[in-house]
């Protein structure tokens, strides 16, 4: 009887990201992470660069009878567990990441742990359609995105003017 495929956040050793799901895809176990575009300065050169947006973490698709293949390649270390099982992620926020990945909106990982703000959903772009947060720091806007399990959250730096208050006018 074949289970159903689920994704899993797996930790990883620092900087064994891209490695480990490249490993992981050639040995036909559908693993991914997720990656942002940055420009990097150097004392001589800028270079666009695909940087991990979640550090040390990975998700695999895969069956439970294949955590052991998954924590045998180098740089795995162990499965995000909740209530005593390793933690499904759900499609919908692989494919928030996936979305999010894909656009050129500025990304910065931060701590879960934020008081919860304003809901909205963002009207307008490449992300139009997603609903998160609205936090304000330091004058400028950014929509935080939670992702379960994970203990983190993605802010994406959004104009208000493409954010409209859910259940509510359009933000101003």
């Amino acid at each position: 009887m074949d289970q159903k495929l689920n994704w899993y956040a797996v930790c990883t050793k620092s900087r064994c990201e891209k490695s480990l799901v490249s490993k992981l895809n050639e040995k036909g176990i559908e693993a991914w992470i997720p990656l942002q575009r940055t420009l990097k300065q150097w004392s001589d050169r800028k270079k666009r660069v695909e940087e991990v947006m979640i550090r040390s973490y990975i998700f695999v698709h895969i069956q439970p009878q294949q955590y052991d293949e998954v924590l045998k390649n180098p740089g795995a270390v162990r499965f995000i567990w909740f209530n005593g099982e390793p933690a499904v992620i759900p499609d919908s926020q692989i494919e928030i990441l996936r979305l999010i990945s894909d656009s050129d909106v500025k990304v910065t990982t931060v701590a879960s742990r934020l008081a919860p703000g304003t809901p909205v959903k963002i009207i307008a772009g490449p992300l139009e359609g997603l609903t998160g947060e609205l936090v304000n720091s330091c004058g400028k806007y950014h929509v935080v995105i939670r992702i379960d399990h994970v203990y983190s959250a993605l802010s994406l730096t959004i104009s208000p003017q493409f954010l409209e208050k859910i259940g509510a006018e359009k933000k101003r």
